[in-house]
């Protein structure tokens, strides 16, 4: 278990230190003084000063940042008719007015060039997002919307869906991955789908209205992962009698391979309640189970059809290709969570923090270890994708005391050709900073408690 916290530790940290080494290399090229590069934060664990930069391991390692000549008294008033010779002028201000006026300031630099420095942090989260994408889809491939399964009198059926058909949008949005067509199902389930699909090289295009049921169906009481991995067991259910427990990776039902959470589901629901034998992999041996669904009585909209979402390897280019629109998915992901927070769809007790993600890359870690550590090491990359894309769109967000309200500030001096007032600014930041902190010491507690 401390493994697997160490390494999703040391996976958010590359992610945080690739953000602010995006600051540091700009700032560097624009011939900005950096005074301390550290990760982490609180108090100092090592440090080495290396020319005029202090390097920095601090206590708490989640979090980091970049200090530069001159930004870190941005509260001051550092105009020109002030000197520093001026009596009562603390030592503090004498060095604040000292800092700005230095050619090496960040204050003292362009408009523009202070626009690069702070954009770069932002733009080194997705470009660190897209090499890792590539390594993974560059070693197992990408997940197409391949419909392999269509039910009969569904409303597939009305539609003209047909097993093997590749669905490549849906309302006019593209779909690259099974993932997509996921998202849609968990959050518009009732929503009217106007499809455009490829079969046998030629494009068609298609409407499927989901279809509300009652129905009953077939359970074992377990909730997977998309590996196939189990997430929990249920308490009394068949899946528990049957000795099926957490972490266990389901590799087959009834001698059919399975290639992921939607298949494990679908074969499950489709057994009418006869017995499975299914094949799990734990703690690096296979165990052979017997479990017998029951009966459930569910309620949802219905498609009618089922796309698995089986990776498939792909030539380089498209490796490239597919790299990009998953860096670009997991864009639209986090801007679509957002957009649904206003809507009433998700909600604050829906967001986590560092515990909460290190919490989950740590039930990663375990989930996967049946897998090999091949698949540990992807699936860690594919948290660091997912961490990075979001930390990225994050902190582009136009609020105080991110990355993306000192653009707004920035942008708005590059208009009117003058910058805000800097007391003005920093009150706006400052105040930004209080209600951000206590977003992220709630979101803290949140995390902990979940973890008892």
């Amino acid at each position: 278990m401390i493994i697997n916290v160490l390494l999703a530790i040391l996976v958010l940290s590359v992610v945080v230190l690739i953000h602010e080494f995006g600051h540091f290399i700009i700032a560097k090229a624009n011939g900005v003084t950096v005074v301390e590069f550290s990760l982490g934060f609180g108090p100092r664990l090592l440090h080495i000063k290396k020319g005029e930069t202090i390097y920095s391991i601090k206590m708490l390692p989640f979090g980091g940042s970049c200090m530069m000549l001159g930004e870190e008294f941005m509260e001051i008033d550092h105009s020109d008719e002030i000197n520093e010779q001026e009596r009562g002028l603390s030592e503090e201000e004498r060095l604040a007015i000292e800092a700005h006026r230095s050619e090496k300031s960040f204050s003292n630099k362009s408009v523009w060039a202070r626009i690069a420095i702070i954009a770069a942090g932002p733009l080194f989260n997705f470009l660190l997002a897209l090499v890792l994408a590539i390594v993974i889809i560059g070693s197992v491939g990408y997940d197409p919307c391949t419909v392999d399964v269509v039910y009969d009198n569904s409303p597939a059926v009305e539609a003209g869906l047909r097993e093997g058909d590749l669905i490549t949008k849906i309302n006019g949005e593209a779909i690259n991955f099974q993932r997509e067509y996921s998202f849609i199902r968990s959050y518009h389930a009732k929503d009217t789908m106007n499809i455009t699909y490829e079969r046998d090289g030629q494009k068609y295009t298609t409407t499927l209205t989901p279809q509300f049921r009652k129905e009953s169906s077939y359970r074992i009481g377990i909730t997977v992962a998309s590996n196939g991995a189990v997430s929990s067991v249920s308490e009394n259910s068949p899946a528990e009698d049957g000795g099926l427990k957490k972490g266990d990776v389901i590799q087959s039902i009834n001698g059919n391979a399975m290639e992921g959470s939607t298949q494990i589901i679908e074969t499950i629901s489709n057994a009418k309640g006869e017995s499975l034998k299914i094949v799990v992999s734990r703690d690096g041996t296979k165990a052979e189970l017997m479990v017998t669904p029951e009966l459930v009585e569910s309620e949802g909209y219905y498609t009618g059809f089922a796309a698995y979402g089986q990776r498939i390897k792909a030539a380089p280019v498209n490796t490239i290709k597919y790299s990009f629109n998953e860096v670009g998915y997991w864009i639209k992901t986090v801007i679509k969570s957002l957009g649904m927070m206003f809507t009433g769809q998700l909600g604050v007790n829906d967001l986590s923090g560092p515990v909460g993600a290190v919490n989950i890359m740590s039930n990663v870690v375990e989930e996967s270890k049946a897998d090999g550590s091949f698949y540990v090491f992807l699936n860690l990359l594919n948290l660091g994708v997912m961490i990075s894309a979001n930390l990225g769109v994050m902190n582009l967000l136009p609020l105080p005391a991110i990355d993306g309200g000192r653009l707004v500030f920035l942008l708005i001096e590059a208009v009117r050709g003058k910058p805000v007032k800097k007391e003005r600014e920093g009150m706006i930041h400052f105040i930004g900073m209080i209600l951000l902190m206590l977003l992220m010491v709630y979101i803290m507690f949140k995390d902990i408690k979940g973890l008892f």
